[in-house]
């Protein structure tokens, strides 16, 4: 076949039938991805580096830098300096001689890390690539694990196949940054809606919920991070194999079919013959075989297994942690549904959708409002439509989504709906809190009371129910105080008062209020409360099994008075291990007087000289993304323990690394319409930073926060002490700039 260019040269890759030990009929075929130019990746990069010079994106000439340890590095080389554009590629120690030096004599300047930060080496790859393109004017990253054209590069894959081929039953593909396998089913099943999809990822890789080991050894499949480019929709099927199964397999391989490939054509091979091995007659079964065996010469090649080598996968259910080969079944079509009562709107809401997806389950979202969440379509997450507010209702729903499918739990991130999602748990026989224990934590009138009668220390406070009812109240607690709903949230019509008139005029216009921002019905009460002038902490907390594990203390930063909106938090505190422990042990005692036994609970103390005192019990995941500061200093994903506990898996919550993570929030420094934010791109090139999100939309109304409603985005950063992440958060946010323009 004629290419007038090399880059013309990439695709039309062969289907080849292997022999293999399978009933008869049974057609087994690899797909050679390795026999491109240099190996399956040259697609993508063919295909995002011709998209971006046609948008735009890419000026002629200018730079291009991708972080790789292997084929993608190849593939971007091959096009980006065929096209005359500078590339600079940015990897690890692991990567093999042979790839450096087909790099390097393609004319690439390439960067090597020389440790692991936050994530493993995939984050300090990409701490190192955000210098580059500060550095690098013009400069453009594919982002491979996120870029669009990823997947849609296969799409040419899938189109070969079905030419080749004429009818696929089972594709068979390693998962790394999700494109390949994605891609190519995704547009199988257009054509093949029975096909089944069957991922091969390594022990150690996050992909698939299991924990991370920073020491794996392959390369090619697995990560540390989740790729966007992952649509955990599409799989049927997952195999993990260890190192040492992997590599075994690949030399099988070489041995049996006169295949020289790497570990991720080995995986996908040990898990095609497993397949083949069982299917019945007429069925074809296609493996993609990504990159060839030059690159592992020394390592592959030359390893010798330290451990047994399982001859045939361990059947596990989806996410329970393995070791060895293993497999579990997660049937595209049959999954158990998630049900979620609704969201929260400013934290981690969205991302509790895709993590319930991650864990092979299919979640729903019940809702009054869909248009409430912005990002809710990008999740692929189906919204039912019904009252919420209505037992009958949410229960007719809950049986509509679930259509007959087993319903594996009911869960929600937003405190306005903690007694909704524990009467339908309760009502469908999952696991939840006790309606009581949901009423305790959501009507701050009732939490006080429970932790009085508890012992628990707290601030001095009063409940009322009329204005006229404050001057007493008032008189009782001191001065300054606290006025706040019973029944709110987010720091909501939270305020603190120098008086008795504002006090009054605090608890008027909280009595005055007839719905909260839900539409809920509100309290009719008020709590007039002492203020506790002490640095306030939050203690994240998770409940299993009777036992109350403390995850870690954060530090909370808030606007200046009167109101109380949180602008920014460190993870952890950096308290002394006595302090911490005082916390720990206030909040265990918080949680234990208002009966609270499952899930996780984010308690707000303050610490005074003569020890803590709870302010508010809040029992669900804290909000302003403090699970993923969890996540980026622990490795404990908090979002994704939660999803567990409701649906009766194991728990993971030991940390597996000591790092410091801080947040600060964007947020307008005067009232006015929002016309735009800018400095972020230079935001988060800052060192350290691991990501600037802005969440407002231009001609909003916006002002100074008084709740957390205000809020206009965050900065997120990870650094080895707490005085990186606050240099690093403090040279982020001077760089944002807040537009506005005055109201009319």
């Amino acid at each position: 076949m004629r290419h007038d260019t090399l880059v013309d040269a990439i695709g039309n890759t062969p289907a080849v039938r292997l022999r293999v030990d399978a009933p008869e009929d049974v057609e087994v075929y690899a797909k050679l991805e390795l026999l491109n130019p240099y190996a399956m990746k040259d697609r993508v990069a063919r295909r995002v580096i011709l998209e971006a010079r046609r948008t735009g994106e890419l000026r002629e000439g200018a730079p291009i830098v991708e972080s790789s340890s292997g084929t993608m590095a190849l593939g971007v080389a091959l096009v980006g300096t065929y096209l005359g554009h500078p590339v600079h590629i940015v990897t690890d120690p692991r990567i093999d001689p042979v790839t450096l030096a087909k790099l390097e004599a393609m004319g690439c300047s390439v960067h090597v890390v020389e440790a692991m930060t936050a994530q493993g080496w995939q984050s300090a790859r990409l701490e190192r690539l955000t210098d580059l393109m500060r550095d690098l004017p013009g400069a453009w990253w594919p982002q491979q694990y996120s870029n669009p054209q990823n997947p849609a590069a296969y799409r040419t894959l899938a189109d070969e196949l079905l030419a080749d081929l004429g009818t696929v039953d089972v594709l068979v593909g390693s998962v790394g940054s999700g494109g390949s396998l994605c891609g190519t089913s995704a547009a199988l099943l257009e054509h093949l809606p029975d096909l089944k999809v069957v991922g091969v990822d390594c022990v150690g890789s996050v992909l698939f919920g299991q924990p991370d080991i920073a020491t794996r050894r392959q390369s090619g499949l697995g990560n540390s991070l989740h790729p966007d480019n992952i649509d955990h929709r599409l799989f049927d099927e997952i195999h993990w194999l260890s190192d040492d199964e992997a590599f075994d397999a690949t030399r099988s391989l070489a041995r049996e079919q006169k295949i020289f490939a790497g570990n991720t054509s080995g995986s996908v091979y040990r898990v095609l013959t497993h397949l083949a091995s069982r299917a019945a007659p007429g069925t074809r079964i296609v493996g993609i075989m990504p990159d060839r065996g030059d690159r592992y010469t020394d390592t592959v090649y030359r390893h010798r297994p330290e451990g047994p080598i399982a001859t045939a996968p361990a059947e596990v259910p989806f996410g329970t942690t393995v070791h060895t080969w293993s497999r579990a079944a997660i049937p595209r079509r049959d999954r158990p549904v998630l049900l979620f009562v609704e969201s929260n709107t400013t934290g981690t809401g969205m991302l509790a959708l895709r993590t319930a997806t991650r864990l092979g389950l299919a979640p729903v979202l019940l809702t009054k409002d869909p248009a409430r969440y912005p990002g809710l379509a990008e999740t692929g997450c189906p919204a039912v439509l019904c009252d919420t507010e209505d037992e009958a209702a949410l229960r007719a729903a809950a049986d509509s989504a679930a259509a007959g499918r087993t319903v594996a739990g009911v869960t929600t991130t937003s405190d306005f709906y903690l007694t909704h999602t524990a009467a339908l748990a309760r009502a469908l026989g999952r696991p939840g809190h006790a309606t009581g224990t949901a009423e305790l934590c959501r009507d701050k009138s009732l939490t006080r009371a429970a932790l009085h009668a508890a012992g628990v220390p707290q601030p001095a406070h009063v409940v009322v129910d009329g204005a006229d009812a404050v001057a007493a109240a008032v008189a009782r607690v001191g001065l300054p105080c606290v006025v706040k709903p019973a029944d709110g949230s987010g720091s909501q019509d939270v305020r603190w008062c120098a008086d008795a008139a504002s006090a009054r005029a605090q608890a008027a216009h909280i009595l005055a209020a007839t719905e909260n921002v839900r539409g809920q019905a509100r309290a009719g009460r008020a709590l007039v409360e002492e203020y506790v002038d002490a640095p306030e902490y939050s203690v994240e907390m998770f409940c299993a099994d009777g036992e109350a594990v403390c995850v870690g203390v954060t530090r909370r930063t808030a606007t200046a008075l009167p109101h109380f909106v949180e602008t920014g938090h460190l993870f952890p505190a950096g308290l002394p291990g006595t302090a911490e422990a005082a916390l720990a042990e206030c909040a265990r005692q918080a949680l234990k007087a208002i009966g609270f036994e499952l899930g996780p609970a984010h308690i707000e103390i303050r610490l005074t000289p003569q020890g803590p005192v709870v302010i508010e019990i809040n029992g669900r995941l804290a909000g302003g993304m403090i699970p993923e500061l969890v996540r980026a200093a622990t490795g404990v994903d908090l979002l994704d323990q939660q999803l567990r506990a409701v649906t009766g898996r194991p728990l993971a919550l030991t940390a597996d690394r000591a790092r410091h993570a801080g947040l600060r929030f964007v947020t307008a420094p005067h009232p006015g319409r929002l016309t735009g934010i800018s400095g972020t791109a230079a935001a988060a090139r800052v060192p350290g930073v691991a990501s600037v999100v802005t969440t407002a939309v231009p001609g909003r109304a916006v002002r100074p926060p008084q709740d957390a409603y205000d809020r206009l985005g965050h900065v997120i950063a990870v650094g080895s002490t707490p005085q990186e992440v606050e240099t690093a958060l403090d040279t982020a946010t001077a760089l944002i700039r807040v537009e506005t323009a005055p109201e009319p």
